[in-house]
This record gives C-alpha cells, sequence and structure tokens, in this order.
C-alpha cells in the first residue's frame, strides 16, 4: 500500500474539502479523519461507479484506482479525529436520548445499535463521532428522501421516522463525541 502516494493525493485534491489530516473545512463535507479505512474505499467507489450521487466526488474518485482508493482509507483513518464544543447543552441531550435510545414512539431504532456507544461505526458502517452536526443533517435528509442509496436501507427507515427536531439534536450530539 503506498501512502506516500495517498498523501500526494490528498494534497493535490482531498485537501480543499476535506484538510491534509482529514479534518473538512466546513460542516458541509464529511470528516474523514478516524474513519475506517475500509469504509472510505467502498465511498470512493461508489462514487465512482455512480451508487453514490456527486458530480465533484464522481469525478474525484473516477481517476483512482482501487488500490489508491483503499490508501486513501488507510491514509485517513490514521488521523486523529477530533470533536465539536457543545454549543447546546439541551439539544444535545434530546440528541444523547434517541442516540443511546431512540424512540419507541415512532420506531426509530438507537444509533448505538448499529454504530457503537462511541459511534464508532464498523468497516461496513461509518464512524459518526465528530461528524459535523451539517454534515449529519443532510445526511439523514437525504437517506430520508432517497436521495442516498448507496449504503445500508435501514437508514431509509430510520430516517423517514426522524422529526426535525430529533435529526439537528441528533447530529449535534454526534458531533460532540470524540
Amino acid at each position: 500500500m503506498d501512502l506516500a502516494r495517498a498523501e500526494e493525493i490528498v494534497s493535490g485534491r482531498c485537501f480543499l474539502c476535506h484538510g491534509m489530516n482529514g479534518e473538512s473545512s466546513t460542516s458541509l463535507y464529511p470528516r474523514l479523519a478516524g474513519q475506517h479505512y475500509q469504509y472510505i474505499a467502498k465511498q470512493l467507489a461508489d462514487f465512482r461507479s455512480g451508487r453514490r450521487q456527486s458530480e465533484t466526488m464522481k469525478s474525484m474518485a473516477d481517476e483512482l484506482s482501487d488500490d489508491e482508493m483503499l490508501a486513501l482509507g488507510v491514509y485517513f483513518e490514521t488521523k486523529p479525529a477530533v470533536s465539536s464544543p457543545v454549543d447546546d447543552a439541551e439539544l444535545a441531550a434530546v440528541g444523547r436520548f434517541v442516540f443511546f435510545r431512540g424512540n419507541e414512539y415512532s420506531g426509530v431504532a438507537a444509533c448505538a445499535s448499529c454504530h457503537g456507544d462511541k459511534a464508532y461505526g464498523t468497516a461496513q458502517l461509518p464512524r459518526l463521532a465528530g461528524q459535523g452536526a451539517k454534515y449529519v443533517e443532510n445526511q439523514l435528509k437525504s437517506f430520508n428522501s432517497r436521495a442516498r442509496t448507496n449504503d445500508n436501507a435501514v437508514m431509509h427507515s430510520i430516517a423517514s421516522r426522524l422529526s426535525e427536531l430529533e435529526i439537528k439534536a441528533v447530529a449535534n450530539f454526534i458531533s460532540t463525541l470524540k
């Protein structure tokens, strides 16, 4: 695995949105630091194939080999992840509740049941801990509207049951996790 090549790719294109260490320039883009390398490689492959929609990311992934995608995944996985400070403690408390317990009245499963108590995810499910709140909100809305279809179909059902308050609260809480 050529990590020097991965760093070259990051410094040539990825850093503009995701930063050299996977800490995005804005909450609109995902933080990649600490993300599982297999998950990153899969997302890049999905962008390249068109399974995941983004013209910008498709054009970036089109030029990458499978080995480069894996190397980029390893590169970002080894970078330290950071979190955001709590900006609304009450909203974060609602998010914490939904993250750990779900909402039995609307049928929302606890996020922790799949993504883990620390929100570190797995090779198949993304690390959520420290992810930007706005990015998480946007992804939940994309799952709900079926604009995002490349990943776990369970997320369509979950996202469709979340209220606007729950989306904002969960996103806020997730962003504070380390």
